[in-house]
């Protein structure tokens, strides 16, 4: 009978290299070889370069951590996969890597049993053929999914360690009931994407407790999909001011000329903007007014009076830039938020990273507060982009949180977290 991918590699141990990975064959089989925890993965569509290959696929075939081969301690051990289009690879990676392939979420989280049988889950609903509404938002089924997870979790009489996919749902409603639901069951609840945790050039990170007076961040790319990120490269530097973030008053979303009206009178600060684009490796060449043909600008207005701006400036940059203003310094700090590119998209080696420490911490390590906050955000700044730019007021989003002393960045070109994971130092923290 055909050799498993897992089972050729245990028996050529010593004979042959693993291409592409600085290890040979022996130490990827004496790592599958280990006992690992059981991960249900649930996802809206498995194809090449879609999230749940970055993500998962880190989980089946490991990554490079610290300048090793790294295999986590959790295995995928079930998937289910809502669309299996032409294109799908999660069939063959069952095979392959010897996981079940479910026919529906239950299946997933109890292996084919009456109950539970996973220790943790990774809900990753991006991409896949699904509508958009109004707003220009894609309506990923990621509550409903956690819906059943969560109904199995109460079922079982147990619950397991959650990792979310970007932001938590378009809709505010579903978004707090998901973590209303993590709170009422007592699991860790763990969202959002590489942007905060990804490599920074320069290294840069606002000590908790910083006094800075504005701050703004810029990007390109779609209003919603590419907003979300966008929103969260800003979130995660300006809630370490003073003494924590005290939720969002008010929002709004200009567009075209208004953009750079606002600019001109002081609303955002082109200074800021300056200091930011400065660290681009994307900048174009020109008049950035000339190259931004519709430029967008999400202007948020906190509890606690402190305001920043997020820019989409399409066709002047394709890079995710931060830039703060602090008081007594002349000129402001800023970074870049680094993507590395195909086909390795090393980013998601920051992610999976972080969602293999809160599996092993049994708590989140990233604040879900800050993925909370962020995904209505930016449902309330696309209701005013739709409306015409009207201010939205926003007390539901009345979402108070402290930022955590280690925010999970990787530092350098070779991560100091990495080093400490490769040297069997733990994940916890």
């Amino acid at each position: 009978m055909p050799l498993s991918r897992r089972q050729f590699l245990a028996a050529s141990a010593g004979s042959l290299a693993l291409a592409g990975l600085p290890i040979a064959p022996a130490v990827f089989a004496a790592q599958s070889q280990k006992v690992r925890k059981k991960l249900a993965v649930v996802t809206t569509i498995y194809h090449l370069n879609s999230h749940a290959d970055h993500i998962a696929g880190r989980f089946l075939k490991g990554y490079i951590v610290g300048g090793k081969y790294h295999l986590p301690d959790y295995e995928v051990a079930s998937m289910y996969v809502a669309q299996v289009g032409e294109k799908d690879l999660s069939a063959g990676l069952a095979k392959e890597f010897e996981f079940q392939f479910c026919k529906d979420i239950r299946e997933a989280l109890t292996l084919g049993g009456d109950k539970l049988a996973v220790d943790g889950v990774l809900l990753i609903g991006e991409h896949g053929d699904y509508p958009e509404n109004e707003l220009g938002q894609k309506l990923y089924p990621r509550h409903e999914m956690m819906a059943e997870i969560v109904a199995e979790f109460k079922a079982s009489g147990r619950a397991v360690p959650v990792f979310n996919d970007k932001h938590l749902s378009y809709s505010w409603d579903k978004a707090r009931q998901m973590v209303d639901w993590s709170r009422e069951l007592d699991f860790p609840l763990q969202a959002g994407s590489s942007l905060p945790v990804t490599f920074r050039m320069p290294d840069f990170e606002l000590p908790r407790g910083a006094n800075i007076t504005s701050a703004l961040a810029a990007a390109f790319s779609h209003p919603e999909i590419y907003g979300f990120h966008l929103l969260e490269t800003l979130q995660c530097h300006v809630e370490r001011r003073g003494e924590g973030e005290t939720g969002v008053k008010a929002v709004q979303a200009l567009t075209g000329e208004a953009v750079w009206k606002a600019g001109e009178q002081g609303v955002w600060s082109e200074d800021l903007l300056g200091a930011a684009l400065s660290r681009s490796h994307t900048l174009n060449i020109g008049d950035i007014r000339e190259n931004v043909k519709q430029p967008l600008a999400y202007l948020i207005e906190y509890r606690d009076g402190f305001k920043a701006a997020a820019l989409m400036l399409n066709g002047h940059i394709e890079d995710f830039v931060f830039a703060a203003k602090i008081p007594g310094i002349k000129d402001p700090v800023s970074t870049m938020h680094y993507l590395p590119g195909r086909p390795g998209v090393k980013y998601f080696d920051a992610l999976t990273w972080n969602i293999e420490r809160m599996l092993a911490a049994g708590k989140a390590v990233i604040p879900i507060e800050r993925t909370l906050l962020v995904s209505g955000m930016l449902e309330s700044l696309l209701q005013s982009k739709a409306a015409n730019s009207k201010r939205i007021e926003t007390p539901h989003l009345d979402v108070a949180y402290t930022a955590l002393e280690d925010s999970g960045y990787f530092q350098g070109p070779v991560d100091a977290k990495g080093q400490a994971a490769s040297k069997n130092e733990g994940l916890g923290g």
